[in-house]
């Protein structure tokens, strides 16, 4: 039997046939959460994929608010351009030290970038 693969498209969800709705409608939102619980198919997330959503959310905002592709951010903030993307994906874990340096470039990016280009200056005067 072949698998067949299906993408959801969140812009165009799948209407739910006249039985289901009903059968929707008769549920209270406590059973309606239950059944969603008790699906083996779809386990709630843990806190540690919530958060690793929350933050690959996070990245993503702020690469697109400041029009970066994802190596024009790694370099700019000298991250790793293979970890940011899985960061993004909240394929990792984000680390406190992570969390931090985001905040900072959230909030100051000018103060990241000046430092940032400050210790770049310091160490080529080192290597010359």
């Amino acid at each position: 039997m072949p698998t067949v693969h299906y993408r959801h498209d969140p812009g165009n969800p799948r209407e739910l046939t006249p039985e289901e709705k009903a059968r929707l409608d008769a549920m209270t939102p406590e059973e309606i959460e239950q059944n969603a619980i008790d699906d083996p198919d779809n386990p709630p997330s843990t806190d540690e994929e919530l958060l690793r959503g929350v933050t690959g959310r996070r990245v993503r905002l702020l690469r697109q608010a400041r029009a970066l592709t994802h190596a024009e951010m790694a370099r700019r903030y000298r991250l790793d351009l293979d970890w940011l993307v899985e960061m993004e994906r909240g394929s990792i874990d984000p680390d406190p030290a992570f969390l931090a340096y985001l905040t900072v470039i959230e909030r100051e990016p000018a103060a990241v970038e000046r430092a940032l280009a400050a210790e770049e200056a310091s160490a080529s005067r080192i290597a010359v």
